[in-house]
């Protein structure tokens, strides 16, 4: 009850993100044959996706999680770098800090994925990247970002995945200009020096990093308070949090407090992006002003959360809540527009589809489950607008409707197949659909002939509009007559 109420009475934090950013590009398909000039597999891909990477998934966790983001970063003058500040700006994020190099190349990872049912096997991947430090003229550029960027804000964050963008320089001067604004500072190390980091914050690496970090490898209690307290003393933290997987995390203060919190029993589907969401609950809890053990706990369910899903997918506060009992899925999926539009553009940033179908659903039937199942197919995520109790009123007459819209909202966010549910008030969704801007407008059969609404909007941005199969006989109205008639 605590930590729902800490996560509860988080506002929305500015935080300012610097890192290597990178573009990950995903080619999915079937692998159904080996090549016959040589004996290598041939994937015939059917989707492609592009997503933010290395510390823009940071900022797509950040952002999902409910913060405010300055994103600063150096990118090529090139196709990737284009696509990687469209991503991050249509996420929310604030992208003045990206800046242009020239002389280097946006960093690229292509996942080539063999798909079979929801699940994939990566056959190849290919990187473009160059991993050296930046040149002097561009390390100031950046160090002056930083600086124009953190007055007013509430943590920075340095993501370093050892690609040249956080040199010696740049840490130094961005920990000590944060310090002397009193703004903590979160790393996420690489590699095995961590004296590159002194003066932070806190230090967040995982079992590996620590070890490489410290000649101590933790692999039970003993062996972790050592490695934990040498890396306090190594990079003269204020706190160091060494994350242990499926042993959960350990958290040690310069003072000798410290806390070894596990995780809790959960079914792994894929690790990926877990260590970016640990990173991000870490960053919004220490911006919110809570107490590390308080956002140690937050981070592990967070984490929790991840690896039940399938790839790197964001993450909301209501999902974390959640998982600590304190939610329904109502309080996950039921969402008044102005949530629900940031949520979207961060699984959009994720390489997400969003799929879009409305109605009145006054009296939920079998009709109704099955239409939805199968808009979901549609796409990656369903979105179900849903009539508010006046305008049920105005469309199907005074007497509806039956069940109140809180209800009815409630019972559709029950569904598996629903992502999200947002009500509106006009009679019609041409207003929400303008906000959502759906990538697949799904519609009853029925309304072949009537002109779909919001079809324009969709296929104006290269959506598609699907009209489902509806089930003959089941309808709300003829349930009603047929009640009133007994």
């Amino acid at each position: 009850m605590e930590l729902a109420h800490a996560l509860s009475s988080l506002g929305h934090p500015r935080i300012v993100l610097v890192g290597d950013v990178m573009l990950d590009r995903y080619s999915f398909g079937e692998v159904q044959r080996i090549s016959p000039e040589a004996p290598v597999p041939v994937l015939r891909v059917g989707k492609e996706e592009e997503r933010l990477g290395g510390a823009g998934s940071v900022a797509a966790d950040l952002l999902m999680l409910g913060a405010r983001v300055d994103l600063l970063c150096v990118l090529g003058d090139d196709a990737a770098g284009i696509q990687v500040r469209r991503l991050a700006e249509s996420a929310g994020a604030r992208v003045h800090g990206c800046l242009v190099d020239s002389r280097r190349q946006t960093i690229l990872k292509t996942r080539h994925i063999a798909r079979s049912g929801p699940y994939g096997q990566q056959v190849l991947r290919v990187d473009r990247e160059d991993a050296v430090p930046l040149a002097a003229d561009v390390e100031e550029r950046l160090l002056s970002a930083i600086r124009d960027a953190l007055p007013g804000a509430d943590a920075l964050v340095l993501s370093d995945y050892a690609k040249g963008t956080l040199t010696r320089r740049v840490l130094k001067e961005s920990i000590a200009a944060a310090r002397a604004a009193r703004i903590p500072v979160l790393v996420d190390p690489k590699g095995g020096d961590f004296t590159r980091y002194q003066g932070a914050t806190c230090l967040t690496p995982n079992r590996r990093e620590a070890a490489e970090a410290t000649g101590i490898s933790p692999i039970d209690e003993d062996s972790t308070r050592r490695a934990g307290r040498k890396l306090v003393e190594l990079a003269e933290l204020d706190v160091a949090i060494i994350t242990l997987d499926r042993d959960g995390m350990a958290l040690f203060h310069k003072d000798g407090r410290e806390l070894m919190a596990p995780t809790r029993a959960r079914e792994v589907f894929d690790v990926t992006g877990a260590g970016d969401m640990v990173m991000a609950m870490l960053a919004l809890c220490g911006a919110g002003g809570l107490s590390w053990e308080t956002a140690v706990h937050l981070a592990n369910a967070a984490a929790g959360v991840e690896v039940s899903k399938l790839g790197s997918v964001p993450i909301t506060r209501q999902e974390v809540l959640q998982a600590l009992g304190e939610g329904t899925p109502a309080a996950t999926k039921v969402l008044p527009v102005e949530e629900l539009l940031p949520v979207l553009a961060a699984r959009r940033a994720a390489g997400a589809r969003v799929v879009f179908t409305n109605g009145c659903f006054d009296v939920l039937h079998v009709g109704h489950a099955r239409y939805l199942a199968a808009a979901r197919t549609e796409g990656d995520l369903l979105v179900v607008g849903v009539n508010d109790d006046a305008s049920v009123s105005r469309l199907k007459g005074p007497d509806r409707p039956i069940v109140p819209l809180a209800d009815r909202a409630e019972l559709l966010a029950a569904l598996a197949c629903v992502d999200y549910v947002v009500s509106f008030s006009e009679d019609t969704p041409a207003r929400l659909i303008g906000q959502v801007l759906p990538d697949v407008l799904v519609k009853g059969e029925d309304w072949k002939d009537k002109g779909v609404v919001g079809r324009d909007v969709v296929e104006a941005r290269g959506g598609k509009v699907v009209l489902a199969r509806l089930e003959p006989g089941r309808s709300t109205t003829d349930i009603v007559k047929r009640i009133r008639g007994s």
